[in-house]
């Protein structure tokens, strides 16, 4: 039986962590607590936490190949974004026009472009929708589908054939044919459901081509074979798991964000350590991310 051992827990209490990702050149866990518009960066060798305020919400980020600053999707659209001075150089904002709307789950393909979903937070009009975005490696940013509510999940089977992606509220995660070239997807189909009042969110791929889906509502990360079929559940000890990487020197290393925002008092007392980053260790193997570039 596979072991999955918490080994580290770091009380940052955030509303709503995501997006969490390993950067392999600082040795550190990075993610975002997005109502917060607050960066968080986590060194695993002395167990320093670090933190930034940003000029809006960060929903997701990536590194990049050739740049120092972090590519960040803020609530607004893409931008560049320099740590060590705040500065921000804007790339695109490509639901400017549709208000209620903003930035959500993202990641860079294998192939380093930048992908990210968008949400309707609040909807005022009946066709209101959210979309799926790539900004390419020359700052062009390409529709995908649109007709979304909460864009999720996105991570891509380790050849770049498949590319995984959930819309929460439908409870299912789909799995699309991926054209690593063009990037364009086709084929569509359901890969996983999950039941009534537990909504698939933040997920990665393992070195065997696992996927590996933090479950909010549901207390737990699941692990789905390549077929869709369930392979593994790590029980958390929180209702609203949000997003999972694997990280460490030999990637085995399972990061977990929560969230505490939209719980009652009693449920906070029920569960305390909600909002907070959680570290397993694993006897899986995940990928480096993928950066910009």
């Amino acid at each position: 039986m596979a072991t999955l051992t918490l080994i580290d827990t770091v009380p940052c209490a955030n509303l709503l962590g995501e997006g969490v990702q390993w950067n392999h050149q600082d040795g550190c866990f990075w993610w975002t607590d997005i109502p917060s518009s607050r960066l968080y960066r986590y060194r695993i060798s002395d167990k320093q936490l670090s933190t930034w305020d940003m000029p809006e919400r960060l929903c997701c980020f990536t590194f990049a190949k050739n740049d120092a600053r972090i590519l960040a999707a803020f609530e607004s659209g893409f931008a560049w974004f320099d740590v060590a001075t705040g500065a921000v150089e804007w790339i695109a904002k490509p639901e400017s026009e549709i208000v209620g709307n903003r930035s959500n789950d993202g990641r860079c393909d294998r192939q380093g472009r930048f992908w990210m979903g968008t949400t309707v937070e609040q909807k005022n009009t009946p066709e209101q929708s959210a979309a799926l975005y790539c900004l390419d490696q020359q700052f062009s940013v390409s529709k995908h589908f649109s007709g979304l509510m909460i864009s999720n999940a996105l991570c891509w089977s380790p050849d770049s054939c498949k590319l995984y992606h959930a819309d929460s509220p439908t409870h299912s995660i789909r799995v699309y044919d991926f054209d690593a070239q063009t990037g364009e997807l086709s084929n569509p189909e359901i890969f996983a459901h999950t039941e009534i009042g537990v909504e698939p969110d933040g997920a990665c791929v393992d070195a065997e081509g696992f996927v590996w889906n933090a479950q909010w509502g549901g207390s737990r990360v699941v692990r789905y074979a390549p077929d869709g079929t369930k392979n593994l559940v790590l029980d958390m000890p929180v209702s609203q798991a949000t997003c999972v990487a694997f990280g460490g020197s030999d990637f085995n290393l399972l990061a977990v964000t929560s969230a505490r925002i939209g719980l009652s008092d009693a449920a906070i007392t029920q569960q305390p350590q909600a909002g907070n980053l959680f570290i397993f260790q694993t006897d899986f193997t995940g990928l480096p991310e993928a950066w910009f570039g």
